[in-house]
């Protein structure tokens, strides 16, 4: 029978989402890949238990993880079964959150943010959670075939409802996320969190606008994909497969050919070194530097791996030179 580390806290940086009273651990772990059925339960159930035992108690999937191969709403199961039989105790201490817009399953309403998909999408995702309600519920995408309007107001009755005491979105740009605030805030909705794709190449959050407007609103931003697919690692140090496959949200990075982009990486890497810190965790504390940055989503399956990352929270200063440096080798 699992039982948590006394030590699990111990010297964990918590971090608000914006001004509110939410509280995460700047290091999360997401349930993307590699988190259905068709993967060992009990390695991913090691994984999950080993990050809580090291101070992560933010868990993040959606009803689409899982991928369509092995089902949609696959990871919502493994994550439910293993909150079931060994978390439950814990469920206090847990902020779980999920999402809905992308495609669950077959029709109309299997996909997008309509009142309807809404609903029967967090009573659904409870039900494979094994929860009375999420911490977190995110519109996964902007839908632009539902008005704004109803999707804010169907994440307000979910709250209202009990089955989640915080509302986000995923995916959306500052012309959306601008309507969405006002109409949160005129009907009082705990509005969090910006779930966007962001790492040290990509800098669109605040190029675009986005960083401060959720500033400006009280609310934060929470980082996916903030290793860019592995690149921000070792492991291509060397050189980019023609076969990689990375995120579209970062596609222009191989605008001036791989090449180009291995030469950034690994003088990238070099100012990691006269850090202490591999790529990876420098990586992670870049935009961990920004308190807008709620926490950062890691995607792993290795404890080792794991740890690494953790280690990112042992240099979270960066000296003025080195921002120099950095922003001039990322334009």
């Amino acid at each position: 029978m699992y039982s948590a580390s006394d030590n699990r806290y111990t010297n964990n940086f918590i971090r608000h989402a914006g001004n509110t009273g939410l509280m995460l651990p700047p290091i999360s772990l997401g349930l993307w890949r590699h988190f259905g059925s068709a993967d060992p339960l009990s390695d991913r159930r090691d994984v999950i238990l080993h990050a809580f035992d090291k101070g992560i108690f933010h868990f993040d999937v959606a009803n689409h993880y899982g991928d369509g191969q092995t089902g949609f709403g696959t990871s919502e199961e493994l994550l439910g079964q293993i909150l079931k039989d060994d978390l439950k105790s814990y469920r206090d201490e847990l902020v779980i959150s999920t999402k809905v817009g992308y495609e669950i399953h077959d029709g109309p309403y299997g996909i997008g943010t309509s009142r309807k998909s809404i609903i029967q999408g967090i009573n659904d995702s409870l039900q494979r959670l094994n929860l009375d309600y999420v911490d977190v519920y995110y519109a996964h995408r902007y839908d632009d075939a539902t008005p704004i309007e109803e999707t804010v107001t169907a994440l307000n009755d979910v709250v209202k409802s009990g089955k989640a005491l915080y509302v986000g979105v995923s995916n959306y740009e500052v012309p959306e996320l601008k309507k969405a605030i006002a109409m949160f805030k005129k009907l009082n909705t705990p509005f969090v969190l910006d779930q966007m794709s962001m790492n040290l190449l990509n800098n669109h959050v605040e190029t675009s606008g986005l960083s401060q407007l959720l500033k400006d609103n009280g609310a934060g931003v929470i980082a996916y994909g903030p290793l860019c697919e592995g690149l921000l690692s070792e492991r291509y140090l060397k050189g980019i497969p023609d076969s990689f496959n990375i995120h579209h949200t970062n596609k222009s990075l191989l605008d001036n050919g791989s090449d180009a982009l291995v030469a950034k990486l690994n003088k990238l890497n070099e100012l990691a070194k006269n850090r202490d810190q591999t790529l990876s965790q420098m990586s992670l504390a870049w935009l961990l530097r920004d308190p807008v940055v709620a926490s950062v989503i890691i995607g792993t399956t290795n404890n080792d791996h794991l740890d690494e990352n953790l280690q990112a929270l042992n240099n979270l200063e960066f000296s003025s030179n080195e921002v120099e440096e950095i922003n001039m080798l990322i334009k």
